[in-house]
């Protein structure tokens, strides 16, 4: 959320974005689908209003309304089922490939403490949620109980006792097993465009998003090989 420029973004872009932000409200009686997020805007005189933006994900398209300060009341709205439904999006910016040792395993009824979403997303892995030492270090810095976290064998023994599971043969030995994740195209960065106001000052303001790709490669233990099988195939 470092960057800078004049673009503004892409309807697909900002309906990417709407559905990506945590706690967007569903409108009472409304679509299931539907998403709402309103946004403080600068306009090209300098005046500062409100846009209205919604995402409709069961209609794949998104709505926005702004009020001018002369009273105007401009509508938009994107169709993306019947609007370039076969475009096709590439990254303004490849980031390196991270490689991410998780030597940590995270107490799953207790995960709460870090984030409100790992009770959702980590549910069918309650057994196998880890993270890195270096992070664990910054939330101990900042009060969280550190029996929510476990060590890991890999941590305090000998790392060159453990293979990685693809050279491993017995299923039922513990190894290093390797995940790769690559995301070939996200809103990473927030752009900002520039405005001089009436008394001359230069302020600048968000305007856009930019879009990124990038690779990860996670290391982390397991006590049988069977559980990471796709490792064979990497």
């Amino acid at each position: 959320m470092r960057s800078l420029g004049r673009r503004v973004p892409h309807p697909s872009q900002l309906l990417l974005l709407l559905l990506l932000i945590p706690g967007l409200q569903t409108p009472a009686g409304g679509s299931s689908g539907l998403s709402e997020l309103k946004v403080r805007v600068r306009l090209p005189d300098g005046q500062v209003t409100e846009e209205s933006l919604q995402a409709d994900s069961e209609a794949d398209c998104i709505s926005l309304e702004l009020h001018k300060p002369d009273g105007t009341l401009i509508s938009f709205t994107a169709d993306f089922k019947r609007k370039n439904p076969r475009a096709v999006r590439q990254a303004e910016e490849v980031r390196s490939l991270e490689q991410l040792h998780m030597d940590v395993a995270v107490n799953f009824s207790k995960g709460a403490w870090l984030s409100p979403h790992i009770h959702n997303v980590c549910a069918e892995a309650r057994e196998a949620i880890y993270t890195r030492e270096e992070d664990i270090k910054f939330w101990l810095e900042r009060g969280v109980d550190g029996s929510i976290f476990e060590t890991l064998p890999s941590q305090s023994a000998d790392l060159s006792s453990l293979r990685r599971c693809r050279l491993v043969s017995d299923r039922w030995k513990p190894c290093l097993c390797h995940y790769g994740l690559s995301l070939a195209w996200y809103p990473c960065l927030l752009k900002y465009c520039h405005s001089r106001e009436p008394s001359g000052r230069l302020s600048s303001y968000k305007c856009g998003i930019r879009s990124c790709q990038k690779s990860y490669n996670f290391e982390y233990y397991v006590p049988q090989k069977q559980l990471c099988l796709w490792d064979e195939d990497t």
